[in-house]
This record gives structure tokens, sequence and C-alpha cells, in this order.
């Protein structure tokens, strides 16, 4: 049986161009999984298989690769920065034990990290930092460190300091064992010696060195007193202690170096096995019942546990179908059948590989604390629970955003249609943000996604991937609407057609509800006059009609019903009638109760260098945005608005056009928010003239 002691399930991660797929890259490298280190910019990196990744040079898909260091067994995941495909972070951080969040040295905490940063505090991740391109031009390792106290709020544990700056920068400095580690100019990772620390230096390896003592050993009340009264501590006990305040999440071992130049990525690999929790040191996951409430009971991470696995990813390559488990409890072998708890239904175990980003190995068993890939799996999706089919169990699921962005598209001929269905229905599998609905009246199908970017991409594998020719709509906005004014109203199904006829009567009131509560239906009906098996008929009509509001045709939330009277008949009522009536009644009622058009919201992070502000922040306000706040640093200023959706289309062009190409800017959906009246009469029309075209 294998140690778990000796896993570590890590996720790397931070904003785009940071150079996280670069650091993963060189860790391969190192731990012998390839001989020839791809690089980004060349389209040639190991775990950005797809052409898109390959194309773009960025990560869209956590790819899951396997490696070993020191004895360890390491599942690395490298996740995309690109704000769009959050989705991918939050899967990946739902399933590790911790994790490695890379900075540059130039850019520092830039949009994205602090939305990921965020996303890995949300799941109580245990992360180290490595500061990456200290050989960039501005690079400064101590300013990013400050940054990322003030902005992500986060205690850094300085672990080595950089020597030289910029093109000079030869290697860093390991402040508990006060030795120098210096590359030479081949540029290979294993080309270093191992120094005395620079005179010039000596004085700052202290002070830091210190510190690190000072704040690691807080961590244990016996080793603080007896160090305060002059004793210094072992170096076991430190790193003891720097263990335990990582995996409390109290601090953040920090370390520095040039992940391209091949400068000090082994630091990192041996902080990883030192600090960064093994899969039985973190929280266990817990198990909820049919409809998501915890049940006070956890997986435990025990390979002589009954079996239990989440599927967080779900990918079609060259070989098929691949379902990627992590694997929280029990054993598996190959060959053997496993209950999915969520359909109910079975599912043999064929293949099970392991991954090495797009190539694989074949294993034969799976034990508590892997990731790995099953091959073939047919009616497993993202977030299902795997488990022994003698003892049930489901794991927490996990909760994706809603898409706030579509567009139509349209197969040029009957062929691309039939590929089109088959292409699209692998892509939802593969991508639970990204929804496909169809639109009947107009024929053609209307894609979903977090972003232009994400949609753009779909577009591309539809056209590339899986060959079939596209006509593509604009972009259009998630608009939806809702009510301001609460109504007390009835209505009354009536049908006398020969034989039994349809007779429902309900009266009822509708209020505007919390925004964020959706739909909400009571009864408060007395004596009978509904009788309580209609009810759901009742709510179900007007849940059923939510899809289609009465102004523009977009989905209506944040609403309540009440049925609080009405009358049957005991021959022609039924819950049939009483579903048709809640339905007419919910057609009659939603114009009366002041109908209002609501749009998407986005949270808006952007940088730009200081001499483009005053432009910036004009172009938000023109924007309709709402300025929420503003931060100066060195290399420029952040700027946080409120922005609508609609407002944002082709926005990253025209921050490059207004910045000569050094605004950046990520964004995320925040909230829904009345339409200004011009606005929402525009959206109506327009989509009035849609539905009669």
């Amino acid at each position: 049986m294998t140690d778990l002691s000796k896993y570590r399930n890590i996720g790397i991660f931070a904003h785009v161009d940071a150079g996280k797929t670069t650091t993963t890259e060189r860790i391969l490298k190192l731990t012998g999984k390839i001989h020839r280190t791809g690089e980004v910019h060349d389209g040639a990196a190991t775990t950005d298989f797809m052409e898109q990744e390959q194309e773009r040079g960025i990560t869209i898909q956590s790819a899951a690769t396997t490696c070993f260091w020191k004895d360890h067994r390491m599942n690395i995941i490298d996740t995309p920065g690109h704000v769009d495909f959050t989705v991918e972070v939050y899967r990946s951080l739902k399933v590790l034990d911790g994790g490695v969040g890379v900075f540059c040295g130039s850019g520092g905490v830039e949009p994205q990290s602090e939305t990921n940063w965020r996303y890995a505090n949300d799941s109580e991740v245990s992360r180290i930092i490595f500061v990456n391109k200290l050989d960039r031009m501005g690079a400064d390792f101590l300013r990013v460190v400050e940054q990322i106290k003030n902005v992500l709020g986060a205690n850094p544990l300085v672990m080595t300091l950089p020597i030289g700056r910029e093109d000079d920068f030869v290697g860093v400095v390991d402040l508990l064992e006060r030795k120098a580690y210096v590359w030479d100019d081949s540029g290979l990772p294993e080309n270093f010696e191992v120094k005395e620390v620079p005179e010039d230096m000596v004085d700052q390896v202290e002070q830091y060195r210190e510190e690190l003592i000072e704040t690691a050993i807080e961590q244990d009340d016996d080793l603080l007193e007896a160090y305060m009264e002059g004793e210094e501590p072992t170096m076991e006990q430190i790193k003891s202690c720097i263990r335990k305040g990582t995996i409390n999440l109290d601090f953040f071992p920090t370390y520095c170096g040039s992940a391209f130049k091949n400068k000090g990525v082994q630091l990192v690999l041996d902080a990883v096995i030192d600090y960064l929790p093994s899969p039985t040191e973190v929280k266990p996951q817990p198990l909820t019942d049919e409809d998501g409430n915890e049940t006070g009971e956890f997986a435990i991470v025990d390979p002589n546990e009954p079996f239990k696995a989440l599927a967080f990813k779900i990918m079609d390559d060259r070989f098929g179908a691949l379902t990627f488990i992590r694997v929280y409890s029990g054993k598996l072998n190959k060959g053997e059948t496993v209950l999915n708890s969520v359909t109910g239904k079975t599912e043999r175990i064929g293949r099970m590989v392991e991954m090495h980003a797009n190539d694989r190995n074949e294993i034969s068993s799976c034990q508590a604390g892997d990731i790995l890939a099953v091959v073939g799996m047919k009616n497993v999706q993202t977030g299902h629970t795997l488990c022994d089919q003698k003892h049930p169990a489901i794991l927490e699921p996990m909760v994706f955003p809603e898409p706030v962005i579509t567009i139509a598209v349209k197969p040029k001929d009957k062929g691309a249609s039939e590929k089109m269905g088959v292409a699209l229905g692998k892509m939802i599998a593969e991508d639970p943000s990204f929804v496909v609905e169809s639109d009947h009246e107009t024929g053609e199908t209307i894609l979903k996604g977090m972003g232009e970017l994400h949609l753009d991409i779909k577009v591309d594998i539809l056209k590339r991937t899986h060959g079939v020719e596209l006509e593509v709509g604009a972009p259009l906005v998630a608009y939806r609407e809702t009510i301001t004014q609460p109504i007390e109203d009835t209505y009354t199904h009536k049908k006398q057609s020969g034989g039994a006829g349809q007779f429902a009567k309900i009266d009822y009131r509708i209020k505007p509800g919390e925004p964020g509560s959706g739909f909400q239906f009571s009864s408060s009906v007395v004596g009978g006059n509904v009788p309580k098996e209609y009810w759901p008929a009742v709510e179900k009509g007007f849940k059923d009609m939510m899809a289609e509001g009465t102004l523009a045709g977009y989905p209506v939330l944040d609403f309540e019903v009440e049925l609080y009277d009405g009358s049957f008949h005991a021959v022609d009522s039924s819950a049939v009638a009483f579903e048709i009536a809640s339905k007419a009644a919910f057609r009659q009622s939603m114009p009366k109760a002041g109908p209002q058009l609501i749009e998407p919201i986005m949270h808006v992070d952007v940088f730009t260098p200081e001499d483009h502000v005053g432009d910036v922040i004009g172009d938000l306000n023109r924007r309709r945005g709402m300025i929420k706040d503003q931060e100066a640093g060195t290399t420029g200023v952040r700027i946080k608005a409120d922005v609508p959706l609609s407002e944002m289309f082709g926005y990253i062009g025209h921050l490059r056009t207004m910045t000569s190409g050094r605004g950046q800017f990520s964004m995320e959906f925040s909230h829904y928010m009345p339409c200004p009246a011009n606005v929402a009469e525009t959206v109506i029309e327009e989509a009035k003239a849609r539905k009669n075209a």
C-alpha cells in the first residue's frame, strides 16, 4: 500500500502570463517527465495541448500530470489564469490539497491573481508562493511581497532572496540554510553551485532569516519561549513549524526565481514536499443528501474505507472519453463495478490511466489520494460521485456560475448540423459553465458562456477540432426580468366540451422577492378550497412560466407567489387544470406587477499605466461604469468598477489602444441591476424584432 504521507495533490495558478505553464514545464523537466522543455511562446508546452491553447499561449483546460520528486508522488494541475476560464480554477481547487501561486516579478499582483487567490481562500487551500520572472526588466521581488500583503491581505513568509536584479539575476539565497544557489549561463537547471552568501547580502539575509524564524515558531509556544531566552531552534523544529503554519493558512512560504531561465525551481519543489499537506492532512470532504444538504459525515482519506471518488472533469481526446476522478476513500481495481450515486446507475471500470498532459500510462488500481482518469465511462458528469455499490454516498457537489453572455450559431448545411449536435454534446460534458439551448422559432443554436474569449474558443473548437462550418451571430447579453410591485389577483380556468371538463380557480398574491432569491411559492389556503394535492401543480405552472417573461421574453427572477384561496370542482378539477390556470395567471398578472428589465453588472478590475488613468476612468464612465476603488502601485494604477456587461464587448482591444498595449483587465459577474429606461426600451424592441423576424 502506498504511503499517503508521500502524496501531494497540487495546483499551479496565477494571472495570465505570470508563467504558470512554464513553471509546470520546468517541474516536469526536473522530475524527469520530459526531456526537452517546451516553451509557451513556441506553442510547444506539454500541458498546453489543445490547438487553441498553443496558438493563444494561455491555458484553457486544467491538464493533470503525475510526476515524482524525492520519493514523493505529485499530481499537478496547471490551471488557466484568464477570467473566462475561472470555472477550471474552481474545479481544480475542489480536488486539490495544496497549491503554488505564481506571481510575475515585474507585474506583481495582477487582477486575475486576486480572483484566483480569493477562490483558493474560499476553498481553504494551503499555498506556497513563487515570484517568477525575476530576470525581467522592472522585476522587484520585495515590492511584489509587499503587494501580496497589501492587495491580497496575505502573509508571505520570505524563504529565499534574489541574488542580482533583472539581467544580473543569477540565483537565490536560501534563508534557512544560509546558502547561495548560483546558476551559470547555460540555462540548464542542474548547472548551479552552492556558495556562501554574497558579502553585500549578509545583513539583509540575517534580517529576513530572523523574521522568518520568529514568524514560524509562533506555531509552538514552548519553542517561542525558548527562543526568547536565546535558544536557537533546530532546523527540523523550524521546518515543522513552517509546515504547520502553511497547512493552517497562517502564512505562505514565498520563493523567488525565473522558471524560463531555470533558476530557483528546485527550491519550490522541495517546498511542495516540505510544507504542503498530504491528502490526510486536509479537512475531509463532507457527504451530502440528495438535495445537497450536509449529513455530518465525511469521506475519510483511507484506502481501507468503502470507495468514494468525485468526477471533476470530463474530456474527449483522441483516445476517447476521459473522466478525471479524485479518489477520497477506498481502493478501486480495473474491472470492478461502481455506483454513480447521483444517477443510481452502475459503471464498470475498464481502463484507468495516469495522465501526463496529453499522454497516459495504464494502471490497474488506484486508492485514496489518487487523481487519475477513467476511459469510456457512459453516464458520468462533472460533480457526480462514484462509490461502492454496498455503501452509497454523495460527495459535496460542485456549483458553477451562471453564464452571462450568449451567441447564436447556425450550421451551414445539414451535414454540419449533425456534426455540431455530436460535438456540442461532448463540449457540454467537458465544461459545466458552457450551456447550449435551441431556439425553435429561428432554428438557431444558442451558446452561453462566461465571456467573449470563452465563446470564441468554443466556436473555434467547433470549427477546427470538429470540422463544423458555422455562421456566428453577434454576442448577446443575458438580460433578465423581474417585478417591482406586489399585486393580488384571481384567475379561473374553465373548459367544457362534452363529458368531463376542466375547472380550476386560484386567488393569489405576487410580490417582488429578495435579490438572488429566485422563485418562492407558499400556500395559505384553509378549509380545503384548493385541495392540498393541487398545490404542487399551481407551483409548477408559475415556475415553468419563469423561463419567459412578458416584457421581452427573458427569464424572470426573484418573485414570490402565495396561493391564498380558490375553488375546485369534484369532477372537473385536476392537477392539469390547476397547472393551466397558474400558467395563464402568470401571463395575466406579470404586466400588472411593474415588470422591469434587469442587466448583468460585471465587477471589472483594470490595470493601467499612470499616464492613462484619466482616459481609462473617462471611458469606464462613458460605459455607465461606477468606479469603486482606485489604487496606485509602482508600475501603474488599478481601477475597480462595476460596469454593465452590455458595455464591455470588445473592451480589451479598446483598452490596449488607449494604453498603448500596456493595460490589462479582468471581469467577473457581480449582480443584476435595473436597466435605465432608454436601454430597456432598445433591448425590448430588439427582442421583439428578433421574435418577429
